[in-house]
């Protein structure tokens, strides 16, 4: 069990959290929910003892190991893959070194024998004589290859070391856990693998995280940052949505209610407070007015931005033909005679796990990149929009946000950029911050601010939740599900692309598999499991 006793935490004159009270118990997974900003891997960081709050405690039961995800991809490098995954268990770690210290000695003393005795009961009850299987079955679990598992963590590449890194969260069974976008990086088969591994799971998790599927499948609890504290919900979190949706239209349907009932006693005091025969009767109706308790709602951090995209024109008959596209990237083929026909009210999903060639697709149908051969045209009637994976070379002047989306057309001034920021939750000052300070959230919104601004009929997204919070990716999903022409996209957020596509377009090493059905279907097809293979 953890707990946090009357935490305490402002920056300036901005509380984040005003005497926090909570507990969190073992057998259950709290998702902990919040706005970007509202606190969330502030509080993992108060609760692992990374961070300190102004005022309060954090209380651990005694004995109990506490494991967190670590976010420094560097820290292991010279270590080797299957190391740094023992080394989530300190205690193990230490005592696998010094037993192998005492048994790579060419003489062995009595105080030797002795020691190495103490040390195996001890790794013993640790369970050390599992650890290398243990630590095998999570790193094949996350999608490490056998082959990587004795290199140094210097020769993987990012991906990799934050899959071995949750590795070492999860391995030797820790009593507490705290994982921070723990799915980041996984692709779906490792991200089910997760699911079900904090499915089985007996201690006490939280977790942070943007992926609303995963939210709803591992958590068995919700934990809400908002108005400076924490609350927790049974259930996942759609059912903590639709609660929270509904209590909130509760007290607002009574505060109208009491509001209403309240200017209705004013009017009929102002009206009557004069006259002497309707004296007592007003005198009555104020003593009502006195009693009447209008709470106020308080202000919460969880905005959702206005996204909406409106063509300009419907798509014609032909909208974007490829034949026989291919192209290699540092000797690999990533795109090998690839051939499409996208068709009216296509919403296209690319999945699998290979991002380059998603990527690389992409950026040639955006005019950056040039095939090796093949080629695509677009229909006449289409205008299309781009968002792109990476997006900081669009960051790199000295503009503030105004002047950064003045830069696009329509050109329609100043008071234009700041009615659409505002939309995107740059409101007041927030419009005319620089963009080289903006968060990677922020970076988010102005490009897809700019995308409205196109009133495309073809919109590509390459990952665009990435960075997003559950509000904003909720606005987008919404507004991309009504949104009437084609749309072409790769996402690793489930739910985005099980409620978005009606087409789904996997690149394999066998070839690629394109089938008009919903993600869902898609991954329960026979026929479909058999290709993957």
């Amino acid at each position: 069990m953890i707990s946090a006793v009357n935490i305490c935490l402002a920056y300036g004159k901005r509380t984040i959290f005003k005497n926090v009270n909570i507990k969190f118990t073992p057998g259950k997974c709290y998702g902990l929910i919040g706005a970007n900003g509202a606190g969330k891997s502030t509080f993992l960081k108060i609760l692992a003892g990374e961070s300190e709050p102004d005022k309060g405690d954090v209380s651990i039961g005694k004995g109990l190991r506490l494991a967190v995800l670590r976010q420094d991809q560097f820290a292991f490098d010279q270590e080797t893959v299957f190391n740094t995954v023992i080394m989530g268990h300190k205690r193990l770690y230490e005592v696998m070194v010094e037993r192998e210290a005492i048994y790579a000695k060419t003489e062995f003393t009595d105080a030797d024998g002795v020691r190495s005795g103490e040390l195996e009961t001890e790794f013993a009850e640790m369970n050390g004589y599992d650890a290398e299987s243990e630590a095998a079955v999570l790193l094949s679990g996350l999608g490490i290859e056998e082959e990587l598992r004795h290199k140094k963590m210097v020769e993987l590449d990012g991906g990799e070391k934050v899959r071995v890194l949750l590795a070492q969260a999860l391995f030797g069974s820790p009593d507490i856990l705290l994982l921070d976008e723990p799915t980041n990086h996984l692709d779906l088969k490792s991200i089910q693998w997760l699911e079900e591994f904090l499915g089985r799971f007996q201690n006490t998790v939280l977790v942070v995280s943007h992926d609303r599927h995963f939210l709803n499948q591992a958590c068995t609890h919700i934990a809400d940052i908002d108005f400076g504290t924490i609350r927790t919900y049974v259930g996942n979190y759609d059912f903590w949505y639709e609660a929270s949706q509904l209590v909130l239209k509760q007290k607002q349907d009574a505060n109208k209610k009491a509001s209403d009932k309240a200017n209705e006693l004013k009017d009929f005091i102002a009206r009557f407070s004069s006259n002497a025969s309707k004296a007592k009767q007003a005198t009555s109706r104020k003593k009502l007015l006195d009693k009447l308790d209008i709470e106020e709602l308080p202000i919460s951090s969880r905005k959702y931005p206005f996204v909406m995209f409106k063509p300009e024109r419907p798509c014609g008959d032909i909208i974007l033909e490829i034949k026989d596209l291919s192209k290699t990237i540092d000797g690999i083929k990533v795109l090998d005679k690839f051939n499409l026909i996208v068709n009216k009210g296509d919403k296209i999903a690319f999945v699998g796990g290979n991002s380059i060639a998603k990527t690389t697709l992409m950026q040639i149908l955006n005019g950056e990149v040039e095939p090796d051969s093949g080629s695509y045209r677009w229909g006449v009637t289409i205008t299309k929009s781009y968002f792109p994976k990476e997006n900081g070379s669009f960051f790199e002047n000295d503009l503030n946000l105004i002047q950064w989306l003045c830069q696009f057309p329509p050109h329609e001034g100043e008071s234009f950029a700041r009615g659409f920021l505002g939309r995107m939750l740059f409101s007041g000052d927030e419009a005319t911050k620089m963009t080289n300070v903006l968060s990677g959230g922020e970076k988010v919104r102005c490009m897809l601010a700019r995308m409205m601004l196109t009133d495309a009929n073809a919109l590509m997204f390459d990952e665009p939740t990435n960075h997003l919070d559950l509000e904003s990716i909720t606005a987008l999903n919404n507004s991309l599900i009504n949104f009437s022409e084609v749309i072409l996209f790769t996402s690793h957020d489930y739910k985005f692309v099980s409620t978005l596509a009606n087409r789904i377009i996997e690149i394999t090493p066998a070839g690629v598999i394109d089938r008009v059905m919903s993600y869902d279907e898609y991954l329960e097809n026979d026929e479909v499991k058999a290709l993957r293979q």
